[in-house]
């Protein structure tokens, strides 16, 4: 298999543009999507981050703070202020467990599991208008790609995913 080093050799003289660059445009397209997202959902002043949270903790009630950050490939500290957040307006519950009181359960409250039925529209819109540019038969193949340059290169994150 070539690398993208040998289909685009670089040098100290090279003339690469950074648009040759997949990393420049998988940047970009993450500032993109951070800024249609927030756009889509600013009715209900959610994050990105926010909306996985609950997401995940509307599936998984009573999962710990650390399994959640691994789950959506974040890390401890960053997770700890997201879930800070939410715990002060109220969408999700923050209890120690049982068996060891350093280790916090979360659970999407009422009033949290309404404001993720409420948003969830508006995030569908968000990742419809993300894709919009690529013909509809192209977003599975999209989609797929994306997931195989996350799950080939998730070791090498500072949040890997479990």
């Amino acid at each position: 298999m070539r690398g993208f080093s040998q289909i685009m050799p670089i040098s100290a003289d090279s003339n690469l543009s950074i648009d040759a660059l997949p990393g420049h445009y998988i940047r970009r397209l993450q500032q993109i999507a951070v800024a249609i997202f927030l756009e889509e959902t600013e009715a209900f002043g959610i994050t990105p981050v926010q909306f996985a949270t609950m997401g995940v903790l509307a599936k998984n009630p009573g999962l710990d703070q650390k399994t959640l950050a691994r789950t959506i490939g974040q890390d401890a500290s960053t997770i700890g202020g997201v879930i800070d957040r939410l715990e002060v307006r109220n969408l999700v519950k923050r209890s120690a467990s049982e068996n060891d009181r350093r280790v916090h359960l979360l659970t999407l409250t009422d009033e949290g599991g309404l404001l993720l039925k409420q948003v969830t529209p508006a995030v569908l819109q968000a990742q419809d208008r993300i894709l919009e540019p690529l013909p509809a038969s192209d977003h599975p193949l999209f989609m797929k790609m994306l997931a195989i340059l996350v799950k080939g290169n998730n070791e090498l994150s500072r949040a890997p995913t479990l």
